[in-house]
């Protein structure tokens, strides 16, 4: 009798532990089939490569991709926000000139030499002998700097994910600590691999930008004066690093981080997004800043290259901020 009493509860009880496997068992393999459905799509789309001919080539990462800048470039990995409103396209219409984008948002160095992001092969594949341009915006993703500045934006949020960041972040090395050193030498190496590849092309090495402005803050940026400068020594040292191996490897410099010094997002033009209230990606170019970093590349490329301008219809002769060091 006891038994009999006894064993409806201890059916009820293995019924709820097997039902609650089989609600386990269902939520882990629907979680393992969205992860495995996301992965062959980030594969499938990542293998994609423009199409067209490569007289202009395009390398970098979101600040040349053209991150919240207008719709996504047809056929073009969807996780590397490549927007229509990017420099390199506004470049590309400027002057006439069939374009392949390889830039991509979170791209490193390393990235545009050896791939590996999102199943891509390096952003150099496309580029020819017959190449005649090639742009490169590169480096802040090699040594933290809008990931910091993201990080110190997110950590005032009153939400999970400032709890998360206060809780597991140790706060932005200063510029002394971050490897620039090595950032140089990738550079200079795909400035001289981008010759090697394309002997004839003009090569640019475009900075960043400027995001933060010279002194004080501004609501926009989420960031104390203190946080904004220990960045924007960062911002700095990342613009000289950039002129430094343009005149290493034999390419145009263009100092958007000079030219845009009073565009900063604090300012009355913005040419970048600060963390709040932003037209766009984050802490990334606007449509204005985008279109004034085609126009100083335009403007560099006029007595850079007079064959270049013969060929695509756009001769220039006045003076021109950009700076191309001889080879040695």
């Amino acid at each position: 009798m006891n038994a009999n009493i006894t064993s409806p509860p201890r059916r009820r009880t293995r019924s709820r532990r097997a039902l609650l496997v089989t609600i386990i068992v269902a939520v882990v393999t629907s979680l393992l089939a969205l992860v495995f459905l996301t992965m062959a799509i980030v594969f499938v789309q990542g293998r994609r490569t423009p199409a067209g001919a490569p007289d202009y080539v395009a390398l970098g990462s979101s600040f040349a991709a053209g991150a919240g800048l207008g719709d996504l470039q047809r056929n073009s990995p969807i996780a590397c926000g490549r927007g229509v409103g990017g420099y390199p396209q506004v470049l590309a219409r400027m002057r006439r000139i069939s374009i392949v984008d390889m830039s991509c948002g979170g791209a490193s160095t390393t990235h545009i030499l050896d791939g590996g992001q999102y199943f891509q092969g390096p952003q150099v594949r496309t580029i020819t002998p017959e190449t005649r341009l090639v742009t490169i915006t590169t480096g802040g993703n090699d040594v933290g700097y809008v990931g910091d500045l993201s990080l110190m934006a997110t950590s005032k949020s009153k939400g999970p994910l400032g709890w998360i960041v206060k809780a597991f972040w140790t706060g932005p090395k200063a510029a002394r600590d971050r490897d620039f050193a090595g950032l140089h030498n990738r550079l200079v190496e795909t400035v001289r691999t981008v010759h090697e590849l394309a002997p004839r092309a003009t090569v640019v090495l475009a900075a960043y930008p400027a995001i933060l402005p010279a002194t004080g803050t501004c609501d926009r940026l989420a960031l104390n004066p203190d946080e904004v400068r220990i960045m924007r020594e960062v911002a700095d040292q990342l613009a000289e690093t950039t002129r430094a191996a343009a005149m290493e490897g034999d390419a145009v410099f263009v100092d958007m981080n000079g030219i845009g010094a009073s565009h900063h997002a604090c300012s009355e033009t913005p040419w970048t997004n600060g963390w709040l209230r932003t037209a766009g990606a984050p802490f990334h170019p606007t449509r204005l800043g985008a279109a004034s970093t085609a126009a100083a590349i335009e403007a560099a490329l006029g007595n850079v290259d007079p064959r270049l301008n013969r060929l695509i219809g756009h001769p220039r002769e006045e003076t021109t901020p950009g700076r191309r060091a001889k080879r040695a």
